[in-house]
């Protein structure tokens, strides 16, 4: 659905502008001796199609200085990294992101925060599947989510 929908709020009111899709993210996530490794596939419900999408992926841990990033990944600060999704077709999938960061310390604990960073301008009402936190302990073992 395009357009624009405002909804009254006491004090105000709160407009969705754009088109509405909804973005969500997929993937699995471990930790081994201060390398967390993140595969992660964004997707899109529709009903629209998003041009490009940001996702951003925030660690409770600091990284190492030196990160061997892959393509269209970027750091964003000491605990943060930003990676395009590509084009997310209606009821389609984006491109798989697979990330290897080196931590500076070797916790026996990362938390890892997922969320749309930027949507290309689209509403997405459901933040349920995109906001996500994933708690990976130094055991090897994979956590999906």
């Amino acid at each position: 659905m395009a357009g624009t929908l405002v909804l009254g709020v006491a004090g105000g009111a709160h407009a969705w502008e754009g088109p509405e899709a909804d973005v969500a993210y997929h993937g699995r996530v471990s930790l081994a001796r201060g390398q967390l490794r993140v595969l992660l596939l964004p997707e899109n419900d529709g009903p629209a199609a998003v041009p490009a999408a940001t996702v951003r992926l925030r660690l409770s841990a600091d990284l190492a200085d030196r990160q061997d990033l892959a393509a269209g990944c970027a750091r964003s600060g000491m605990r943060e990294v930003v990676c395009e999704t590509g084009a997310l077709p209606e009821h389609g999938r984006g491109r798989h992101i697979g990330l290897l960061l080196e931590l500076r310390e070797r916790p026996a604990e990362v938390a890892l925060r997922i969320d749309t960073w930027w949507n290309g301008g689209a509403t997405d009402r459901n933040l349920g599947n995109n906001e996500l936190a994933v708690l990976a302990l130094d055991t090897g073992d994979s956590y999906a989510f």
